[in-house]
């Protein structure tokens, strides 16, 4: 089986290239999966999309982002859950059963659905600075959405974020409390994603991870470094495997032992990253994913 067999690049780690160049790029590069953005698909079009995606024979491996589901007020609840099932509807077009939800920071401070990371405008969603009612309406809206994800074959894929996001992405910033809210619903609806970048640093990661796995819970496993120092835009620290502080050995070692044996996808934010010609990071992320990342899995 080639080195590569199983990674996937994310449309957000070469940020500024279109969908048509990603797909391209990816192709070239001897692999056989992508990480897509909605944002990507928004470009050109979902029934586009779905018809560029097919032509270049790549597999779709997750559609990031579903979520924000922190609102309080009865409108941006249903404006959530409209968006969530859209989103669900493209995942199944595009031929993924992943899709990635951020499940939305405090709403007095939460990024708006539909402002994408890394640059365009973001707006507020009233609700307060309760992050406890503010989990527990993620786990309503959470309830509500199920069914129709199994209606139609998608998987709604929890990701933690790093706790310095809790207030405007996240409020879920562990594996465990993502894994607790999976709980009460089918693994076939919900799963989890186990991302290097906000994970690493967690004491229980270990443990965490032999539960999701144990549990069935485990639908993507992405990786990235952690770089210091911190970026002034904190979502843009993260970079190329081996620039910042991960043990991709050990976290590696432990996706492999909890039974994953799925995709592997790279999603970076960085400034710096998407500046560089496209074909140069495509390249450093193989090149990287091969010497730190492949070893350590199946």
């Amino acid at each position: 089986m080639s080195t590569f067999e199983k990674l996937s690049i994310n449309t957000a780690t070469i940020k500024k290239a279109s969908l048509a160049e990603a797909l391209d790029l990816s192709v070239a590069a001897g692999l056989k999966h992508i990480g897509l953005w909605r944002d990507k698909v928004a470009e050109v079009g979902l029934e586009t999309a779905v018809e560029m995606v097919k032509a270049s024979g790549l597999q779709a491996s997750s559609l990031c982002r579903g979520g924000f589901l922190t609102a309080a007020e009865p409108a941006g609840q249903a404006a959530a859950l409209e968006d969530n099932k859209a989103a669900i509807l493209e995942a199944k077009a595009l031929g993924t059963t992943e899709i990635i939800m951020v499940v939305g920071g405090l709403p007095d401070f939460s990024v708006a659905p539909g402002a994408v990371d890394g640059g365009g405008e973001a707006s507020a969603v009233v609700g307060g600075k309760d992050i406890c009612a503010a989990r527990q309406r993620v786990a309503d809206r959470l309830a509500e959405l199920v069914p129709f994800a199994l209606e139609h074959g998608v998987r709604l894929v929890l990701e933690p974020l790093h706790p310095m996001y809790a207030a405007d992405r996240a409020v879920l910033s562990t594996l465990g409390q993502s894994l607790d809210l999976a709980a009460p619903h089918p693994v076939e609806a919900v799963g989890v994603v186990v991302d290097t970048f906000h994970v690493w640093w967690d004491p229980s990661l270990q443990e965490q991870i032999a539960r999701a796995g144990a549990e069935g819970r485990i639908a993507s496993y992405q990786v990235c470094d952690f770089n210091l120092p911190i970026a002034a835009d904190a979502l843009l620290s993260r970079g190329f495997m081996g620039d910042g502080v991960i043990d991709f050995a050990s976290i590696g070692q432990w996706v492999a032992e909890a039974g994953y044996n799925g995709v592997v996808e790279v999603e970076i934010f960085n400034e710096d990253i998407w500046n560089l010609p496209y074909a140069e990071v495509v390249d450093t992320v193989k090149a990287r994913y091969a010497k730190l990342v492949a070893p350590h899995l199946p």
